[in-house]
């Protein structure tokens, strides 16, 4: 476990009953492999919410809208409906090969995304975050397990998501306690 893993186990409770994911199956459906980081996350915590705000993707989520695989292809064609309607395209996203890939969305409407520029393995991503409903980004030379641990520490602060995450004592909630049944 890195150490951005650890801060996080020991500040969000950890749910019992998760299923490693086969990772080579995910990574054919998307096309590309993923952070170690993000794998290690989702084998300990699975997709869940965090302080009642954060929304972390899961691939093959059984609820649509916490979906890894829905949500790649959605905010694929939802940003380039906006860029192509005028709104100014983030400047890390100048080279036509750099892409952001989503991992996480917040009940505002916020988008967390992995900035994967050419040539780089999916580890060193960074984050990447697009306020809802507009054009503002920040970007965050982290990792999504450095950034979170380091948010929810508050060691460090984003301008777009709520003044009331991170919230304490912190929670996590499963996605799969949000699948309707029946």
């Amino acid at each position: 476990m890195d150490n951005a893993l650890e801060t996080l186990t020991g500040l969000l409770p950890r749910p019992a009953d998760i299923h490693p994911k086969d990772w080579d199956s995910v990574r054919r459906q998307l096309g590309t492999d993923l952070p170690t980081d993000y794998k290690a996350l989702i084998d300990t915590y699975g997709g869940g919410y965090v302080d009642n705000y954060l929304w972390i993707l899961e691939p093959g989520c059984a609820n649509e809208f916490y979906d890894l695989f829905e949500a790649v292809e959605e905010r694929a064609e939802a940003n380039e409906d906006l860029w192509a309607g005028g709104e100014p395209k983030p400047a890390e996203l100048t080279d036509a090969d750099t892409r952001i890939i989503p991992w996480a969305s917040t009940d505002n409407g916020e988008f967390l995304y992995w900035l994967a520029e050419p040539g780089q393995s999916p580890d060193q991503w960074t984050v990447m975050v697009n306020e809802a409903r507009g054009p503002w980004w920040e970007h965050f030379d982290l990792t999504l397990t450095r950034f979170l641990a380091a948010t929810l520490d508050g060691e460090i602060r984003s301008q777009i998501l709520s003044d009331l995450f991170p919230s304490t004592p912190h929670n996590f909630q499963p996605s799969s306690r949000f699948v309707e049944t029946g």
